[in-house]
Order: structure tokens, then sequence, then C-alpha cells
């Protein structure tokens, strides 16, 4: 077991990185905060065409570039870092996962090649409220139509394909419908994190295609969601190191009694705990991340661990960012609230920390 990354694995760190400063920066991410749709169309494109990031984890006979789970681990750690304004996790973490793990060779062969080419933005539709019906599949004879609500879907409002997770009499199935289908409705949700839109999607007897077999829903979202719980540790480790590297380079340079704050033992013990915070998060991401590319027993487990520690380790290391900045922190004109409400936003998405912490326990027996 190798958790360090290859020089080739990291001249693709390298390139990202590279690639996101110059089209992901702070003026960036909040100019498209302030826009419906959320994301730059042009920097999709050229994600596509000049890097294959969206098909970097998909398999070559789908035309993409057919790398391991760990490489896509490493491109999500330099976008949450970058903050980075794009429909990346819903299509290539949710949907082109879905579809990889549904069994439909047909639906693959479709969509799986448009998504690798960044022509299709596709989400996978799972969450409901507590106190909704959730969606029903109903058979009309010629095809399946979809009734119920669908709600925090990540890019729903924008995807031209959305893959939705509903009940049938053999048990959840997963369908496909249209972005733009009838009897579809789309409402943007207002959300604490205004670099990752939601939305809200209404079913109204809207026309779907099975994928997959029915009754194998429940399968399929639980493999896809473990691997989403560790892309989001992933992302949520950029997040944390670039927390941290704000917080030490104000410590550096900030003033305080003809001296820099940094050399204050009180700076100094925060700053070593961020470290310790950001490095422990780091091993539990890329475990997880090996576990998942290379479909070890042990990714139920890993996948918990990885959530809940990276989810708390990101929004304390956020929130201490804060706190060393003092006054300039809180401000809208300062980055590090950007970075506290993405902590606090992706701690909850797909279960909080006490979610993964009692799956964590219930997976080893206690």
């Amino acid at each position: 077991m190798r958790l360090g990354f290859s020089e080739d694995q990291e001249e693709l760190r390298r390139f990202v990185r590279q690639f996101l400063e110059e089209k992901s920066p702070e003026s960036a991410v909040r100019e498209l905060m302030r826009t419906d749709a959320g994301y730059d169309d042009a920097v999709w494109r050229q994600m596509a065409e000049q890097l294959g990031l969206q098909g970097i984890a998909v398999e070559e006979r789908y035309g993409g570039g057919g790398f391991t789970f760990r490489e896509l681990a490493l491109v999500l750690e330099e976008m949450g870092r970058a903050l980075l304004c794009a429909p990346f996790f819903s299509a290539v973490v949710l949907a082109a996962g879905a579809l990889s793990r549904s069994g439909d060779e047909a639906a693959c062969e479709e969509l799986l090649p448009a998504i690798a080419a960044g022509d299709c933005i596709a989400t996978l539709a799972f969450e409901e409220d507590d106190d909704s019906n959730g969606v029903v599949a109903v058979a009309d004879g010629t095809g399946w139509r979809l009734r119920g609500e669908k709600t925090y879907v990540l890019d729903g409002h924008v995807a031209d394909v959305v893959l939705v997770v509903a009940r049938t009499p053999k048990g959840l199935g997963l369908f496909r419908c249209s972005g733009d289908a009838e009897a579809l409705q789309r409402e943007l949700l207002p959300t604490l994190d205004l670099t990752r839109k939601q939305a809200r999607l209404s079913f109204s007897g809207t026309p779907a295609v099975a994928v997959g077999r029915l009754g194998d829903g429940a399968a399929t979202l639980d493999a896809v969601l473990q691997r989403a719980a560790v892309a989001l540790a992933a992302e949520q480790v950029g997040g944390t190191q670039r927390c941290l590297d704000m917080a030490v380079g104000y410590a550096r340079e900030r003033m305080q009694f003809g001296r820099p704050i940094g050399s204050f033992q009180a700076i100094k013990h925060r700053c070593a705990d961020l470290l310790l915070e950001c490095e422990t998060a780091r091993s539990a991401a890329y475990y997880a991340a090996w576990c998942a590319a290379s479909g070890d027993d042990d990714l139920p487990v890993a996948a918990a661990m990885a959530k809940a520690h990276c989810s708390d380790a990101y929004y304390r290391t956020a929130a201490e960012n804060i706190q060393i900045h003092g006054g300039i922190g809180f401000t809208w004109e300062h980055p590090a609230h950007l970075y506290f409400k993405r902590a606090k936003a992706s701690q909850l998405m797909f279960g909080d920390s006490a979610h993964h912490r009692a799956r964590l326990a219930d997976l080893v027996g206690l």
C-alpha cells in the first residue's frame, strides 16, 4: 500500500493547480457566486478539452482517461483548495459514478462519453425532505413517469441529465430524465455556501427511463455515496490546507508590539494544532482514496472515518483561520469566510460527522 503520490501524479497536481490559479482566483469565485448558473461554461470546456478532468476516472472505452480514484481525489483536493465553482462533483463523482455502477451498458455508452467530453452536465437526485413521500416511479405502458420531489440536488438547476433514485414495486430503482423534460420544475435553493449551487426538483408525471435493474437502486446508491464521501473528504483536505496556509501566512506578516504575531506562543500553538488537523485529515482521505481505487474491503470503514474526520478538521481550521486573522477575517472582503461556509456546508453533506461516526461504530461492531 502506497499512500503517497508518484512523480506523474504530482505532475498532474501541478498542472491542475496552475490551471485553477489562473481560472479560479478569488475574483472569479466571487463573480460566479452571484450568478444563478454558478459556473463558467468556457472554463468548463477548457477543463475537458485541455486537461481531460471530467473524464479522468471514466474508463477509456467510454472516452475517459481511465485513471483511478486516487487521481480523481488528487484533482478534487486541488479544486477544494481553489473553491472551484463548477458542476464537477455532481457530474463526475455522483452521476458518472452512479452510471458506472448501474450495470446498464447502454446508458454508460450513451452518457459517459458526453460527460467525459464536457458536453453533458449530469447530477444525481437522491435527497428528500423528512416530511416528503419521496419520488415514486410509475410504469405508464411505454416507459416510466416520476412523481414527487427531490431536494438539495447539486447543480440540479443546470443539469442536462438528472439521475433519480425512485421507489418502485420492486424496491429502489435508478432512472434518468432530461433536465428540460416536461412536468419537471427546478428551483434554485438559497444556501449557506454560494460557491456550490443546489436545487429542488419537482416531478409531476415526468417521463423517465430506467437505468440498470429495478430494485438495485439501494445497492448502487450505497456504493456511490461511499465514494462520494471519500471524494468530498479529499476536497476538504484541499480547503483545510488553504486555510492553514492563509493563517500561517498572516501570522508571519501581521506585526503587533513590534514583532510578527506568529512569534507569540498562543499563535504558535494554534498554528501547530491546525497543522495536526491538516495532516491527519490528509492521511485519512488518502487511505480512503486508496481503498476506493483498489476495491479494498475496508472502503466502508475508511470512507466513514475520512468523512467524519476531514469534515471536522476543515471546519475547525476554517474557524481558527478567521480567529487568527482577527477583525479582517470577519469581513466580506476577506476570503476566509468563503472557506468557512464551504467547510460548514461540506460538513453536513452526505451526512454529518455524528452520522459517519455512528456508521463507523456499526461497521466495526461497537
